[in-house]
């Protein structure tokens, strides 16, 4: 490659870090900046992150990318960014928080969520008929209820995307990807749903929106003098419009084509198809018209907690793996990894319910909670880790279950995220879901999926459709074996079940 070429920068901010990737026009990453980012859990079910948090990881993440790879940072043609959802900001107008953000995971509003509900309105069909108390509106009546002097004084009422779209180009933006997937927002229906909006009390929230909405990778604006002089990058800089960051990831796995199921595989598991026409009735968090291709619905349901039951259990309960890795110089989870292969398919009897913060789908029942069966003096460490691991494929496997009864036809799925880096955790999946799994060359789709929205708002590729067949290239496939698929029906039937029992809906 020419040190002359342009090349683009992805911006992924996840929840527990923020990655800073140089992608060249053909997606291969050139180097990578990575810093950690801190989530607080006031109560039981709550979760805070303070946005500022945010723009210093991405100060030092983009710097040690550019000093990594040695790269003239204005080779740079453009900035695409990506963000956890629906991660609220209440803020001044110059972008100043007034309180902790409330993260996306966050399940304090689930009251409100069942009022909005309540009403009925005919939008609420995107959403399967139910709000999560994930989203915008729930979140925003909460704070109105609860903290009505912040609610007051916020000049701005909006997401972290925003405000780092604000922190990037000194404008005010809201992304339209966001609002068809988590505000409520329906184009083929008008737009806002402005009734169901005040039937909860909530008129006076639209004036703390910004009026500008973006389509995904829309060119935003340049990159304003203060951003471009923290991130070591040139003034003026393309910044793309920005969006959610497991829709980015789909893009960076390339899973656009009719039947391609998405898993982006991180603190959370977030399940994404594309598709032409509605598929209305199920589970699924939504069927949203516009979501990440203009014209287009993206199907969206997910898990709340995957990779982070991981990351519990390794803070809780794995300080003898942590302290064998260090001595042998190698991640903890490759030692967990090591020990729950040693277990058989099926855990020797554990189930696990992976309802740890709630389950956003198929259920949609904030109040679930997980559950490890099934023990006895025989198990071990490998056993339970082994069990996460299968709960949370069984999850994806109960939504594609449920997703495929109201007419999605699941031929291909991908994997990215953090959970691709796992050869077990990928196996359990395949063999789980019965399904092959496709993975990509580029193992962090979101950040690769932010740089292709950057190549699309510069010109460099005339749409999604292109910068993915330029960008994203199929690495390998692992395939199902066969003898583990009578083991996972048996325990897919007692996961179902264990769900129903310990709801009261047996």
């Amino acid at each position: 490659m020419s040190d002359s070429q342009p090349i683009v920068l992805g911006l992924d901010v996840g929840t527990q870090s923020l990655r800073a990737a140089l992608v060249d026009l053909s997606g291969k990453t050139l180097a990578y900046g990575v810093e950690p980012i801190e989530t607080t859990y006031p109560r039981p079910a709550w979760a805070e992150q303070q946005p500022q948090d945010w723009w210093t990881a991405a100060k030092s993440a983009t710097r040690k990318a550019l000093a990594s790879s040695g790269i003239d940072p204005s080779r740079v043609a453009a900035i695409g960014l990506d963000c956890t959802a629906c991660t609220v900001v209440a803020c001044t107008m110059d972008g100043e928080p007034l309180r902790p953000s409330l993260l996306w995971m966050d399940q304090r509003a689930h009251v409100e969520a069942n009022e909005i509900s309540a009403t009925g309105d005919p939008v609420l069909k995107y959403v399967s008929g139910r709000v999560s108390p994930e989203w915008m509106l729930p979140k925003a009546l909460w704070l109105k209820r609860n903290e009505p002097e912040t609610f007051d004084r916020a000049e701005r009422l909006v997401e972290c995307t925003d405000w780092m779209m604000h922190r990037l180009t000194g404008e005010w933006t809201l992304s339209l990807n966001h609002l068809a997937v988590k505000w409520n927002y329906a184009r083929p229906d008008g737009g806002w749903p402005l009734a169901m909006i005040a039937a909860v009390g909530l008129q006076d929230l639209p004036a703390k929106w910004p009026q500008t909405i973006l389509p995904l990778g829309k060119p935003a604006g340049g990159l304003c003098a203060r951003a471009a002089e923290e991130l070591g990058l040139k003034p003026g800089t393309l910044v793309a419009q920005g969006g959610i960051d497991a829709y980015l990831g789909m893009l960076g796995l390339g899973a656009t084509g009719d039947g391609d199921v998405a898993l982006i595989v991180g603190s959370s598991t977030c399940h994404l198809a594309q598709t032409r026409e509605g598929v209305f009735g199920s589970g699924a968090a939504g069927c949203c018209p516009d979501a990440t291709v203009e014209g287009l619905y993206t199907i969206e349901a997910g898990q709340t907690a995957t990779g982070s039951i991981l990351d519990w259990y390794r803070r809780h309960f794995a300080a003898r793996e942590q302290a064998e890795a260090e001595a042998k110089g190698v991640n903890v989870y490759s030692i967990l990894d090591e020990k729950a292969a040693a277990v058989p398919p099926g855990s020797d009897g554990v189930v696990v319910r992976e309802d740890w913060q709630g389950n956003r789908s198929p259920y949609k029942n904030p109040h679930a909670r997980g559950a490890i069966v099934g023990l006895s003096l025989s198990h071990g460490p490998g056993h339970v880790f082994r069990a996460l691991y299968e709960a949370t494929a069984m999850g994806t496997r109960d939504i594609l279950a449920d997703c495929s009864r109201h007419g999605l036809s699941v031929e291909r799925v991908f994997i990215g995220g953090g959970g691709a880096k796992s050869p077990l955790w990928l196996q359990i999946h395949a063999d789980v879901l019965q399904k092959p799994i496709h993975l990509t060359r580029e193992g962090e789709s979101c950040a690769l999926g932010s740089a292709m929205c950057a190549a699309v708002a510069a010109g460099i590729y005339k749409d999604f459709d292109e910068a993915a067949g330029a960008m994203v290239a199929i690495e390998r496939v692992v395939e199902p074996d066969p003898k583990n698929a009578a083991v996972y029906d048996d325990l897919f039937a007692q996961y179902v079940d264990l769900y129903h029992r310990l709801n009261d809906e047996a």
